[in-house]
């Protein structure tokens, strides 16, 4: 992030976007754009950028962009739908672009080879077929034949690993879901059920297979087992079920998370309390009939509607409190998830956070992220720098490795903040290190006062130097580092 210019807050940009002024210079009207129109207009005073097919005039966003005019201005006159997706494919950038919709692009149709024809293979095929034709513009009605059929033999590759059945008794539906993974877990198993709709999603790496019906049903839960999942559905009434319900639009489907979008439930507000003077831990409840369990190192987004724009921020939930035995690995009742917010005088969004009322909803998405247990499982040294909030992530991190890891030697947190009223779960670390001998913390300050008797600064290599220090040579090491992008640009170099 950048720091922006005044006036030049979300809430500006909001205000700007329903002033009712001309935001793309072409006075309401919508155009379809080619190619090469759309490679014209590259430059910071005339910067258009495609994101998923629609084209849209960012250049009033330009100082209002948070990643900085740079960041915008390396999709200028392109496709910009990948580096979006990279960077931040969370963010709702069809609300918050509305006003600066151009138009959208206009797609070349693509001829079939001479001598060969398009043809719908049946069966489970055209499940597959269906789900690829949503991704092909209304215009484009011709398809190339080789394209599809590969398509179709790797569905029918899938559908022989990802596969689901059902059965039912009087009083409920059982889904049972075939994954013949043998690590199944229930951080890979996210159901909701609500609306009439059951929504069953199965992470497998960096794709996931989704059971999606309209249906009726009260009560999820969830056995696992080597490789299968059964999700059991009680039937409000004693009556026999001809099919489990009808097929949703991405019904059996197997596909990369990053197309899949985000999907959204919504969480009760239940409680605040205090962590210091400026960070609260919220606790929100999960609805009834949902299954959702947040991996160590992953996030989610809050999403909510504010001035009649949908603003979307990334957390990581931390443990009600940190635990100080480490016998057992720390569970909670999994109705909950907690968030622990730092709330900004000036933030658009923490400040909507936190005049939420007890019993206020908000919505809360899937969990994403890339960190793995795994790169945790064999160490012998662990060293977690965080600055501020980016101790949230440390959280889970901390308690899954004193739990889980065995072979581990030491744990050490370097904790950077500006006083020491900005230090969070000050007495819980200075405790865990007193219990665990595994376990130090030093806290480092920026801007300490007088009375301060330890460590003072900013990140830098003589600070780290003096800190991280591995156990022995050859020992296996970790180093995780979050904060201000600033701090963790510094600390990665």
């Amino acid at each position: 992030q950048v720091p922006l210019k005044p006036g030049r807050s979300l809430m500006d940009w909001i205000r700007l976007t329903k002033s009712g002024k001309d935001l793309t210079g072409l006075k309401g009207r919508l155009i379809e754009v080619t190619e090469d129109e759309l490679a014209k207009h590259n430059k910071k005073e005339d910067c258009w950028i495609c994101i998923r097919g629609f084209v849209y005039n960012v250049t009033p966003y330009m100082e209002y962009h948070p990643g900085g005019e740079d960041e915008l201005m390396k999709a200028a006159g392109t496709d910009g739908t990948d580096l979006f997706d990279q960077v931040h494919r969370w963010v709702n950038y069809e609300s918050m672009l509305k006003e600066c919709l151009v138009g959208r692009m206009a797609v070349k149709p693509i001829a079939a080879p001479k001598g060969e024809s398009l043809f719908l293979h049946k069966g489970e095929g055209c499940c597959i077929y269906s789900v690829f034709l949503q991704q092909i513009p209304e215009d484009e009605t011709i398809l190339y034949m080789k394209t599809f059929t590969i398509y179709v033999v790797f569905s029918v590759l899938y559908f022989s690993f990802y596969s689901y059945d059902w059965f039912q008794t009087d009083n409920s539906i059982t889904v049972v879901i075939y994954t013949k993974q043998k690590d199944m877990n229930a951080e890979l198993v996210i159901v909701d059920c609500q609306d009439k709709r059951l929504r069953g999603e199965i992470i497998v790496g960096d794709h996931s297979y989704l059971v999606e019906c309209e249906t009726s049903s009260l009560l999820v839960n969830i056995a696992e087992k080597v490789g299968k999942i059964e999700i059991i559905l009680k039937k409000k009434d004693n009556v026999h079920w001809k099919m489990l319900g009808q097929p949703l639009e991405s019904h059996n489907t197997f596909i990369k998370r990053t197309d899949r979008g985000l999907f959204y439930r919504k969480c009760k507000f239940v409680s605040k309390t205090e962590v210091t003077h400026d960070t609260k831990l919220f606790r929100l409840m999960l609805p009834k009939s949902t299954h959702l369990h947040v991996p160590t190192g992953q996030h989610v987004y809050l999403k909510k509607n504010i001035a009649g724009t949908e603003v979307v921020k990334p957390y990581t939930p931390v443990l009600p409190f940190l635990p100080l035995d480490f016998k057992e690995p720390f569970s909670h009742d999994g109705a909950h998830i907690y968030l622990m917010i730092k709330i900004y005088s000036c933030g658009l969004f923490t400040q909507a956070l936190d005049h939420l009322q007890i019993g206020d909803y908000i919505s809360v998405s899937n969990p994403e992220g890339n960190f793995k247990k795994s790169q945790v499982q064999t160490l012998e040294d662990l060293f977690l720098l965080a600055a501020g909030t980016g101790f949230t992530p440390m959280v889970k991190l901390l308690n899954f490795a004193l739990t889980e890891v065995s072979c581990l030697r030491t744990v050490k947190l370097i904790f950077f903040n500006k006083t020491e009223d900005d230090i969070l779960w000050r007495n819980q670390l200075e405790q865990l290190a007193l219990k665990d001998e595994r376990f130090e913390v030093q806290f480092i300050l920026s801007q300490p006062t007088k009375d301060w008797v330890g460590k003072q600064g900013k990140i830098s290599s003589s600070l780290l130097s003096e800190f991280v220090k591995i156990s022995r040579k050859d020992s296996k090491v970790l180093i995780c580092i979050c904060g201000p992008t600033p701090f963790t640009e510094q600390g990665v170099q």
